[in-house]
């Protein structure tokens, strides 16, 4: 997959994003999507949007698919050849009722240092403003860490930034269609509307970090993608096995097909 490597660079140092289309192929995808549904009925007690990282630490298909080549071409280029997997996180709005992502920064929650993590969002369905797409505004991962507020409304994050803070008025739509891909900075604004359309709008998150990012909690399992990890930083555990009798049976699948869209 060509890709013009000078026009991701300026924009994501412009923009603190950069949307990229048609970067896994369909079989993929659709063993993603099933993937979902397969973990939704595993875990009945969560809701959709909160189909976290540590359901990852076990799954072989969840660590296979993070590690697709095609994906991990995307961010060396800005994150250079040693990439490590820092965390990564279904957000699934069912439609009718999917949940928001108020306005927030993602380096006010996490354990990094430093702060040197990049964000890659797969559309696992076609993610448009009706079904709750991400919101972003551009250029604002060029200004400071701005304060985060808990709220008690039902969304997928427990605090926001506050609409006072920030000028909505700047926010635009990133669209992204499945098998596409949005990359975005820690420190850049965003967030998303409910989903209130008819159709599911299903998203992963990605986040990339080089080996040289310290994570600083030590109950955090995580995986080394590419190249060579620093000495003293980080502890990778090896990818887990496919068991076909626990494990999702797509699994067997992905560990057959080439691993570069």
């Amino acid at each position: 997959m060509a890709q013009d490597w000078e026009r991701l660079r300026r924009e994501y140092h412009d923009d603190g994003y950069v949307v990229f289309e048609n970067v896994l192929d369909r079989d993929t995808v659709q063993l993603a999507s099933d993937h979902v549904e397969w973990l939704r009925e595993k875990n009945p007690q969560l809701r959709p949007e909160q189909l976290h990282h540590w359901l990852m630490w076990e799954d072989p298909f969840w660590t296979r698919l993070v590690a697709r080549e095609a994906l991990l071409d995307l961010v060396e280029p800005l994150l250079g050849p040693n990439i490590a997997l820092f965390a990564s996180h279904y957000i699934c709005k069912p439609g009718g009722d999917g949940l928001p992502v108020l306005w927030h920064q993602d380096g006010s929650y996490w354990p990094l240092e430093p702060m040197e993590v990049i964000t890659a969002w797969l559309a696992v369905d076609d993610s448009t403003p009706e079904n709750g797409c991400m919101r972003v505004l551009p250029g604002s991962h060029r200004g400071p860490l701005l304060r985060h507020h808990r709220h008690d409304q039902d969304a997928v994050l427990g605090t926001e930034i506050r609409p006072e803070d920030l000028d909505e008025a700047r926010a635009v739509d990133v669209t992204v269609p499945a098998g596409g891909v949005s990359l975005h900075h820690p420190l850049l604004i965003h967030g998303s509307n409910p989903n209130r359309s008819s159709r599911r709008r299903c998203g992963l998150t990605i986040r990339y970090i080089p080996t040289s990012t310290r994570i600083t909690r030590d109950d955090w399992k995580t995986f080394l993608m590419r190249g060579a990890a620093v000495p003293g930083v980080n502890q990778y555990f090896p990818f887990p096995d496919y068991d076909p009798v626990q494990h999702f049976p797509g699994t067997a699948v992905m560990e057959n097909t080439p691993s570069r869209a």
